[in-house]
Order: C-alpha cells, then structure tokens, then sequence
C-alpha cells in the first residue's frame, strides 16, 4: 500500500460511513465565493516556521479581500497548513484534513472550499488529491502566494500607510489604526486598552497531557519538531503549549471534538483580531536566489531528489518572504517571530527538511531590519528569529559571521527589548557569536543548539559528525564566554545501528553535560532519507527505543529539578503571558532564559504591589520556588 494511503485508510473509513462524498474540484477553477468577502478558518500545525508561513497566507488573503474568522460554523473557506517532519506529525496533519473535510460535508455546504497548505503537499501532492476528493486545492511550501489562487481570490493594491502594521480589532474598520512611535513608554492601561481591543488571534485548542504514552507525540506535534525540543515526557500539568489564551470576544470555536476524533492540540483558528502589514514583494538577490557552494555540491550529489516520492513534484521551493509580504501576526502581542532564511542544505541522515523546504537561501539583512522596525513600532517587544539553520544565515550572501552580525543590528534598535535565535548547528557557534551574545543585554544567554547523538559511531551514520568530547567543549566554551548561558538542546534514540554502549554513551554525556533544556525524539523512519534505506538488521525496535526515551528523560527530570532549584531567590524580568490555563489562582509568564512555546514555565502567585497584571507587560520578579521543569514567582515591581 502507499504510504499516504495507508496514512488516510482507517480515517477514511470512518468518516465517510457518515460523510457522503463530495466532487473533485480543481485549482485552476476555484468555486466563486459566496460573497464578496469570503470568510477564511485556518489550522496552523508544526513549528513556528510553519507558523510564519501561515502568517504570510493570511496576510495576502486579507489583504486580497478575505475575512479572517475563528468561527468553524462562519468559515466558507478553509485552510489547513501541514506538518510532514515525522510520522506523527503527519499523521496528526492527514487527521485534521480529514476531520475539516468532515466538518465541510456537515455544515450545511457553508465551508465551500478546503485547501491543504504546507511540508505534507510537498511530500504527497498527487496523493493528497487522489485520497481526500473534499480537498479542493493544494499549496506547496514554495507557492504562498498561490493561496489566492486556490481561494478564488485576486490581489489588489493597498495604500501605503504610515507604519506598515494595522491593529485590527474586530468589528473595527481597516482605518482605524492604534501605533506607537518607537521607544515611547506604553502605560499599562493604554496596554491594556489595546489588548482588550485586539487580542492575539491565535485560539489554540488544547488539553493537558495526562497519559504517559500519549504525551511524547502530542509533544512531537506541539513544539519545535525538527529540533526535538519536549522538556520531558511525563504531563507536569503541561498542555504543550505555553501561549497565552485570550477570549475571543463572543465568537464560536472551532466545534468540540467528539470521543475518538482527531485532537487540534496546535490547530489555531485565527480571527479579524489581527495586525496586518502592506503587499508582496518576493525576497531574492539582484533578481535571483544565490545559494550556498555546500548546497550546489549537494544538489548535484542528490540530496535534494524527491524520486522516490510519488506524487510528489520534481521542482523544489525557492520562496522567500520579505518586510514587504503581507503578514499577519498570530503570536501575543509583545512577541513575534522573524523567518531569516529558509531551506537547509546540511545531509543529515534521518531528515527529510531539504527535500520539502529546499536549499538554503538566506533573507537580506535589510529587510530583516525594516521588519523588525516595523514590529517595535506596533508594540513588539520581542523577537524571536527561527530558520532551519541560523548559524548559516547569509552565507549565501558573502558573510562569513551572518548571525553574529545580524544580531549586532538588531540589538541596538531602539524599543527591543528581548532577542533570540533558535536552530543553530554545533560546528557553526563561534566565539564571535557568543561573545555577540554576551555584549548585548537584550540577547537572550540562550543557545538552542541541536545535538542529536553523542556517539561519535552514530553521529558519523546520521552524517552530522562530532563527539561526545567535541559538544562538551562546545558547551563548556559557551559557558565561558557568556556567563549563566541556558542550553538547549535535543537528541535522537534508536537511530539505526545504535548499540547499548552508544546509548550509554549519550546517558553518560547527558550526565556531563548538565543540559538546561532538552528534548528526546524517537527515530522516525521516513522514505525519502537515507537512513531509511539502512539495512533492516540495523533499525532498532520500537520498544527498545521508547525504553532509552524513557530513562534518558527521568534522567533529565532530576538534571532539571536541580537546575531549577538554583533559581530559587534570583530576581529576573518577567514577560506576563495571562491567567495560567491550568488555575484561574496562577498567572503564567516567561524569562528571557524561556523561549516561546518550548521550555518551561513561570507560574506567578503573587501579583506585588499590582492589583492585577497586563498580559504583554514586563515586570521584575522574584523566584520564590522550583519543580521539575516549572519555577513560582512574585512580582516586585
């Protein structure tokens, strides 16, 4: 059978004994909007990457004259932007077709298109169409601006405002824009009045992890998947995600699951309630995408090939947004993410990223900083900049130090107050970037670092080269040039050919290590990746690899718990994310040391001298007690 099709066989069967089927459309011949203004749901699922891309869909359908709405019941268009990393994910990302194809068929002919976004239509574009006839057009990862094609829509110029961000709260007209000139001190009740009136977009519908077994693929789903980035798998009260939720202001969400249906731990339907910046213009160089001479070498040695995919296109994406991209941000208000370059052409052999994303191609540093401006302006006080590889951004562009100076230009930018960067690569953290770190106080002491072994046996099979010696010098070099740095980082058990002394190996590094945060995967075998085609007396079996998982995170459960127990009395700034979805008694919010989403929590049982907080504020802190993975805090001031 194909994978794809055994993917949907047991979800199909159950839902088209009640779902009648519906005709195959095309994309070249969308159905007409029933309105002018056709409402538009998204399901964003996988990594902030994938994130973004979902900002830049909504953006230009916006801008293009489609309505955002959180409401299932009001959506006559809908988009499902996929993960295809692991099998879990794709799974996860079949189900959620499957169940809005369902939602489609039961609403009354009220959600008249179903479009699939994302890693998963790159991997299975043929395949999607031939299995899911409700699917009614597909976008590959290289294609946004496709999207409205598939919706029925065109593009029409913008005039060009003031500040390229719009706050858009719902039910207010376009027009009515709230900025604020950049380092200008907000009050907390002008904050406040803002978020009020335009809350996050984001309505993720989640619940707490409770069974141990389910825990590390919801995880998988949740976070950052192509780093491993889970910080333990028992529940610990966590839901996978660590972002605000706000009230929508009376609309309905997406419809309740029914007992047996596929979750939506990270489905985020996104409302009018948004901020919105002006029309696209494709990133490029002089007209062109330059490219790395590792990922020319590569190409030619295949690492890029899709032929043993079938169904799936032979053209790879090159797509770059820029400053200019419409975009609208899903993220709390004081927090956004920046995409500094896509693709990746590293030739590990467990991942599959290079044939769904494409070569590496780095943004310009220019419109990397007009964005970034554009964000401070509109009350951005964070910035988080993700691609598949950071730590190679601009060498396609002639830099040798791309990150390190990069980061030196965001940093001095006036109104940022936080700054960090995800996804680097071991080999490429120099001691530039580092003491770059250590220079600026807005950086955060943060290095997410992805390891994945410690043998150097296995690492030399994954193709990622190191040891166990070489990361411990990494890490102890980190820590010498930025002091009280936080490392995070996440590993991969039961890759082919991984013995029990390789194992030991890694239980033994991770000892040494003292890792802050960190992640275990589970090997996934995916076609497509050389290590999928390593002889089948090498694959390790399942339930050897669950058990390493297991011991190495008890073991990083007491690592932490002891980390943890230092912060006990340091005072540190806090960033309040709102009332804790686990007790109306706590709030939550994060550190600097926190990224978004991924790492811990800071609980706040203790509101100072505030009769209460402002979601989106800074306020100094006190840590006043530590768990496993979670610290308390009371505010100060």
């Amino acid at each position: 059978m194909a994978p794809f099709a055994r993917l949907t066989e047991q979800k199909l069967v159950d839902y088209k004994a009640v779902t009648p089927p519906a005709p195959t459309a095309t994309i070249s011949a969308p159905e007409a909007p029933s309105s002018a203004k056709p409402k538009i749901g998204f399901v964003s699922l996988g990594c902030p990457k994938n994130l973004v891309d979902s900002e830049v869909m909504m953006g230009l359908l916006h801008n293009a004259g489609g309505q955002l709405t959180p409401s299932a019941d009001d959506a006559e268009i809908i988009v499902v932007n996929t993960c295809s990393f692991i099998d879990s994910a794709k799974q996860e990302s079949v189900n959620t077709i499957l169940e809005m194809a369902q939602h489609k068929q039961a609403n009354g002919g009220r959600a008249h298109r179903l479009i699939v976004a994302g890693c998963l239509v790159e991997r299975y574009r043929d395949e999607i169409r031939r299995n899911i006839p409700e699917v009614d057009a597909v976008v590959g990862t290289g294609e946004l601006e496709a999207i409205l094609t598939a919706a029925g829509l065109t593009p029409k110029p913008t005039p060009q405002p003031d500040s390229p961000f719009h706050i858009l709260p719902q039910g207010t007209p376009q027009s009515t824009i709230h900025t604020h000139p950049i380092g200008k001190t907000q009050t907390d009740a002008e904050v406040a009045h803002l978020i009020e009136r335009a809350p996050s977009a984001v309505h993720q519908h989640s619940r707490p992890l409770t069974d141990r077994e389910v825990a590390p693929q919801l995880k998988i789903i949740q976070s950052l998947a192509e780093t491993g980035t889970t910080h333990g798998d028992s529940p610990l009260a966590h839901p996978g995600n660590h972002i605000a939720h706000i009230p929508d202001a009376g609309t309905k969400s997406l419809p309740p699951m029914k007992p047996g249906a596929p979750h939506l731990d990270s489905a985020m339907w996104v409302s009018q309630d948004a901020r919105v910046h002006p029309p696209s213009q494709n990133e490029g160089w002089e007209g062109t995408t330059p490219s790395r001479p590792e990922g020319n070498l590569r190409e030619q040695q295949g690492r890029f090939s899709r032929a043993a995919w079938d169904g799936a296109s032979s053209t790879l994406p090159d797509y770059l947004y820029s400053d200019a991209t419409p975009r609208i941000l899903t993220t709390p208000r004081a927090s956004a993410y920046i995409k500094i370059a896509e693709g990746c052409d590293h030739p590990c052999s467990f991942c599959i990223i290079p044939q769904l994303r494409g070569k590496f191609r780095s943004r310009r540093m220019s419109s990397i900083l007009a964005e970034a401006e554009n964000l401070i302006s509109q009350g951005v006080r964070e910035i988080t900049l993700i691609g598949q590889d950071t730590t190679c951004y601009g060498e396609d562009l002639g830099f040798t130090e791309g990150l390190s100076e990069l980061l030196a230009a965001l940093a001095v930018l006036p109104g940022l107050k936080w700054l960090r960067f995800l996804y680097t690569y071991p080999n490429k953290v120099t001691n530039r970037l580092l003491e770059t770190m250590a220079k600026h106080d807005n950086i955060a002491k943060y290095l997410d670092v992805p390891l994945q072994h410690a043998s150097a046996s296995v690492l030399k099979r994954m193709k990622r080269g190191g040891s166990a010696q070489i990361f411990l010098s990494l890490i102890e070099r980190a820590r010498r040039i930025v002091p009280e740095i936080v490392i995070r980082t996440s590993f991969i058990v039961g890759f082919p050919g991984e013995t029990e002394a390789d194992y030991k190996e890694l239980e033994d590094f991770i000892k040494a290590a003292r890792i802050d945060w960190l992640g275990v995967f589970t090997y996934s075998d995916e076609e497509g990746a050389k290590a999928f085609d390593l002889p089948a007396e090498l694959k390790v079996p399942k339930r050897t690899i669950q058990s390493r998982r297991n011991k190495l995170m008890k073991l990083q459960q007491k690592i932490s718990a002891k980390s943890k127990a230092a912060w006990v009395g340091r005072e540190l700034d806090l960033l309040v994310e709102g009332e804790s979805e686990e007790t109306e008694l706590l709030w939550e919010g994060r550190t600097l040391l926190h990224a978004p989403e991924i790492d811990g929590k800071v609980f706040i049982n203790d509101f100072g001298p505030h009769e209460t907080l402002v979601p989106g504020t800074f306020y100094r802190a006190e840590i006043t007690e530590s768990h496993d993975y979670d610290v308390v805090a009371r505010i100060l001031d």
